[in-house]
C-alpha cells in the first residue's frame, strides 16, 4: 500500500471509535513519561485499557510448562519494580463469551511473540493475558488487536469487565436457547457506556443457557442472566432470569434473584438501570466494600429491586435496547464440513481413546461434537496458537471458544474427522486428555506474576497435575470427575470457592520461619452455575498439599455411599471430621532437619513475603502470639462446625470470640489487659493497631478488622445462614491478617536489630 504507513492501514481496518480511543491513550502514555500526568490518574487510565503492573521473581515461571526467556530483561527484579515504568507489565485482552476467530487467534499469537514472552494465557473469565509487556508497546499492540475486532477497553479498572458465557452455547444438549447473541449485545451496549463509568469497583456479567450446568457460573457474578422461555400472549418468548450481587473474593456472596423473568427486550435496559443504581448508591470511598454484592447485602434484594424498578421507569428510550433482536439469527453457526460418523480407525493414534472419552462432547446436532483442547495452567505458545488457527480453519471454520476452566473448545467438529483432528493436535502438543476431570486443574497466576500472590498457585497446580497423573486413586470414576482449583491468595481468582477441592494461599510461622501454606476449601458446587460455596477447613503447608489431596480423594473413593456426590460426602462427614482428616498434614520437620518445606513450589529460594512487605524472622514474643492466634483459629473452626450443625447462635458467638481472641493476642504482646474485658481488648486493638494504621498492609489496608468492630458494637446481627456464613469468612480472614501482621512486625523488629 504505497504511501500509507502500517499504522494508518490498521486504523482503516478499525472502528473509528476504537482508533480514536487508542490514539488518546497513546497521548496519555507520552504525557506520563514526561511527568505531566499524575501516576494515580494514569494508573486508572491504563487499567481501563487492560494494562496491569505485575510481580517479578527474576522473570521466572515456576510451573515448568511454558517457561520462556524474557525478550526484555530489566535488571534485578527480585524485589519488584519501583514504578510501572521500571519493568514490563501485563496486558489483559477481552474475549466476550470466549468467542475467537482464527484470524484473531493469529493476531494474538503475533502479539504474544512480538511484545510478550511468547505465551498466551487463558483466564478463568475467558480473557487472554500477555505478560511481560512494555507500556510503550501497548498502543501499537492495541491497534493490531482492534484491526481484527478485539478490544482491551475495560478489561481492568472500575468498569464492566468481560461478559462471560457458556462456551458450548448453541450446541449444548441441555440449553434452553443459545445465549451468544444476547451476551454479545450486552457487551457492546455496556462497553464505554456513560452509566458505567462511575463505579467504585469492577462489575462482572455472565450468561448461561440453562440453570443446572456450570455454563456461565451466574451465581458468582455481579450481574447474571439464565435463559428461559415463557409464553407471552400465546407466543413462546425468549427471556432471562436475572441475578445480581454474586461474587467471590475475600467474602463470597451468592447472587440474589432480581427478577424471576424478563423478556429479552428488557435485558439491556435492566442492565443499564442496575449500572445506574450501582454507580449512584455503591460505595466509593472504601474500595474494600465497593462491589455491588455489598450494596445488595446492605439494602436487601427487595429494596434493591425497588430502586431498579424506579430507575427503569425513568430511563430515556434507547433504540439499542432492541435493535439487535431481529439479527439474533446472525450468530447461528454453520459447520465447515459435512457430518460423518466416527469409524474407529484400525491403527488409532496413541492416546486417542483416552482423549475421545474425556475431551469430546456430543452436540445436540447429529454427527457433530465439540472437542476441548486442555491447556495445562491455561497456557499455549504463540506457535501453538498459530497452528491451532490453521487447524480450526480446516475442521470447524471459526467456531472457537475459550472456557472459564482455561481451555479452548472447537465446536462443530464432524465425528468422522476426530482421528485426524487428534493427530494434528498431537503434532502441536495440544492433545492432552483429561479435560473437565480432576486432572484439569484451574489456577490463577499466583506469585509468578500477581502482586497479591501469597503462595505459588501455578507451582502447586503443576505439581498436582503430575501427582494425579501418576496416581491410582484418580482412576476411580467418582474421583475422576472432581474439580480442583487453586488461588494464590484469598481473592479467589482461581475460583477455589466453587470447586470440590479448593486451595488459597496464606502463610504461617513455624520454627521461626514464614512458611507458605494453603487453606483447604471443600464442598463447593460447580454445577448449577456455581450453586454453592465450599467452606475452609484448615491451612496446611504448601509442600504437603498433594498428600492432602490423596487423603481426601482416597477417603471419598472408599467411603462414599452409592451415588453420593462429593458435596453430600463432605456434608455427611462434617467440618470436625474433615478438620481431623487434614490435621496430620499440618506439621513439617524443623528447618534444620529439612529446609524443603520452607520453600515454595518451583522456587529453591527460602520463602519470604517481601513483595508484600512482610518479614521473616521471629522472636520469643512471636512464639507466644502464634500460640494465641492458633487458639483463635480453633474457635473459628468451632464456629464453622456449629454452622454446619445448623446452630447459628453458637456459630455467631464463636466467630465473635475468635476475632476477639486474635485481637487480644496482638494486644497482649504490648500491654497488660484486664481479665475478660472485651471492651478493653477492642479499644486497645483499635487505638494501637487500627487508628495508627499499623495493622494495614499494602493491599487490604484495614478492612479485615472492621467486622470485629461492627460485631462488637452492634452485637449479634441477623441470624440467617447467609449473614453467618459471611461472618465466618470474615473471621477467618481477620485471623489470617493477624498472622500476617505478626510476621510483618517481627520482621521489622529483626531488621531494626
Amino acid at each position: 500500500m504505497s504511501g500509507v504507513s502500517w499504522r494508518e492501514a490498521l486504523d482503516e481496518e478499525m472502528e473509528p471509535m476504537l482508533a480514536e480511543e487508542i490514539d488518546v491513550f497513546e497521548g496519555q502514555v507520552e504525557l506520563r513519561k514526561q511527568g505531566k500526568v499524575d501516576e494515580r490518574v494514569f494508573a486508572e487510565t491504563r487499567l481501563r485499557r487492560g494494562v496491569y503492573g505485575q510481580r517479578y521473581d527474576n522473570g521466572q515461571r515456576h510451573d515448568g510448562v511454558a517457561s520462556r526467556e524474557l525478550r526484555f530483561p530489566a535488571g534485578d527484579l527480585t524485589k519488584g519494580p519501583e514504578t510501572f515504568w521500571d519493568a514490563p507489565g501485563m496486558q489483559r485482552i477481552k474475549i466476550p463469551y470466549g468467542g475467537v476467530t482464527p484470524d484473531q487467534l493469529e493476531v494474538l499469537a503475533e502479539c504474544a511473540e512480538e511484545y510478550s514472552d511468547d505465551i498466551l494465557h487463558i483466564t478463568t473469565r475467558q480473557d487472554v493475558q500477555l505478560h511481560f509487556i512494555h507500556i510503550e508497546d501497548t498502543p501499537d499492540m492495541m491497534r493490531r488487536l482492534a484491526s481484527v475486532g478485539i478490544t482491551t477497553r475495560e478489561a481492568c479498572g472500575n468498569g464492566v469487565r468481560n461478559v462471560t458465557g457458556c462456551p458450548i452455547a448453541g450446541v449444548c444438549r441441555t440449553e434452553v436457547f443459545d445465549v451468544t447473541a444476547y451476551a454479545d449485545a450486552l457487551f457492546r451496549f455496556l462497553l464505554g457506556h456513560p452509566d458505567c463509568q462511575d463505579f467504585g469497583r469492577k462489575f462482572k456479567p455472565a450468561f448461561s443457557g440453562c440453570a443446572g450446568e456450570p455454563c456461565g457460573l451466574v451465581m458468582m457474578h455481579d450481574f447474571g442472566a439464565i435463559a428461559e422461555i415463557r409464553d407471552v400472549d400465546g407466543v413462546p418468548t425468549h427471556g432471562f432470569q436475572i441475578y445480581v450481587g454474586g461474587g467471590l473474593g475475600t467474602t463470597p456472596h451468592q447472587a440474589k434473584q432480581l427478577y424471576e423473568w424478563v423478556p429479552a427486550s428488557e435485558l439491556l435496559p435492566v442492565a443499564q438501570a442496575v449500572g445506574r443504581v450501582f454507580g449512584r448508591e455503591g460505595e466509593k470511598k472504601n474500595r474494600n466494600r465497593a462491589r455491588i454484592k455489598f450494596l445488595v447485602a446492605k439494602l436487601g434484594i427487595e429494596e434493591f429491586r425497588r430502586l431498579i424498578d424506579e430507575e427503569r421507569a425513568i430511563l430515556p428510550y434507547d433504540p439499542r435496547w432492541t435493535s439487535y433482536l431481529p439479527n439474533v439469527g446472525d450468530f447461528d453457526e454453520e459447520p465447515a464440513r459435512d457430518a460423518a460418523p466416527l469409524v474407529a480407525p484400525e491403527n488409532a493414534p496413541e492416546g486417542f481413546g483416552a482423549w475421545l472419552d474425556s475431551n469430546v462432547y456430543r452436540q445436540r446436532q447429529d454427527g457433530y461434537v465439540a472437542a476441548t483442547i486442555a491447556l495445562p495452567l491455561g497456557d499455549l505458545t504463540a506457535d501453538q496458537a498459530r497452528a491451532l488457527a490453521e487447524v480450526s480453519r480446516r475442521y470447524v471454520g471459526g467456531a472457537i471458544r475459550t472456557t472459564v476452566e482455561q481451555n479452548i473448545i472447537l465446536r462443530w467438529v464432524s465425528e468422522g474427522d476426530l482421528p485426524e483432528l487428534y493427530r494434528e493436535l498431537a503434532e502441536i502438543g495440544l492433545a492432552e486428555p483429561g479435560a473437565g476431570t480432576i486432572f484439569d486443574i484451574t489456577s490463577c497466576p499466583g506469585t509468578d506474576t500477581c502482586k497479591l500472590g501469597i503462595s505459588s498457585s501455578r507451582g502447586l497446580a503443576g505439581e498436582l497435575r503430575r501427582r494425579v497423573a501418576a496416581s491410582s486413586f484418580s482412576s476411580d470414576t467418582a474421583v475422576e470427575g472432581l474439580k480442583i482449583k487453586v488461588s494464590g491468595c484469598f481473592n479467589s481468582c482461581g475460583q477455589h470457592h466453587v470447586s470440590d477441592i479448593g486451595f488459597f494461599g496464606n502463610t504461617r510461622k513455624i520454627d521461626g520461619y514464614t512458611v507458605p501454606h494453603f487453606q483447604v476449601v471443600l464442598g463447593g458446587r460447580w454445577r448449577e452455575n456455581a450453586g454453592s460455596y465450599g467452606m475452609a477447613v484448615g491451612a496446611v503447608p504448601s509442600k504437603r498439599v498433594p498428600e492432602v489431596v490423596e487423603a481426601i480423594t482416597s477417603r471419598f473413593a472408599a467411603e462414599r455411599q452409592s451415588d453420593e456426590t462429593f458435596q453430600d460426602f463432605t456434608t455427611r462427614l462434617g467440618k470436625k471430621e474433615l478438620g481431623a482428616l487434614i490435621e496430620p498434614f499440618k506439621s513439617i520437620p524443623t528447618h534444620d532437619e529439612d529446609p524443603t518445606p520452607y520453600t515454595d513450589w518451583g522456587d529453591a529460594r527460602e520463602f519470604t513475603k517481601d513483595d508484600m512487605g512482610i518479614g521473616e524472622c521471629a522472636g520469643e514474643v512471636v512464639s507466644s502470639t502464634t500460640l494465641e492466634l492458633s487458639s483463635a483459629e480453633s474457635l473459628s473452626f468451632d464456629a464453622q462446625i456449629a454452622f454446619d450443625d445448623g446452630d447459628l447462635v453458637r456459630a455467631d458467638e464463636r466467630a465473635y470470640r475468635a476475632m476477639l481472641s486474635a485481637a487480644e493476642a496482638l494486644v497482649r504482646a504490648e500491654t497488660i489487659l484486664p481479665p475478660e474485658d472485651p471492651d478493653a481488648v477492642v479499644k486497645e486493638f483499635k487505638e494501637r493497631f487500627y487508628d495508627t494504621e499499623r495493622f494495614f498492609d499494602r493491599f487490604a489496608k484495614g478492612k479485615f478488622a472492621r467486622p470485629l468492630f461492627e460485631r462488637h458494637e452492634q452485637g449479634p446481627g441477623r441470624l440467617d445462614a447467609d449473614s453467618i456464613r459471611i461472618l465466618l469468612e470474615e473471621t477467618a480472614l481477620f485471623i489470617d491478617a493477624c498472622y500476617a501482621f505478626e510476621i510483618r512486625e517481627t520482621g521489622a523488629q529483626s531488621a531494626a536489630v
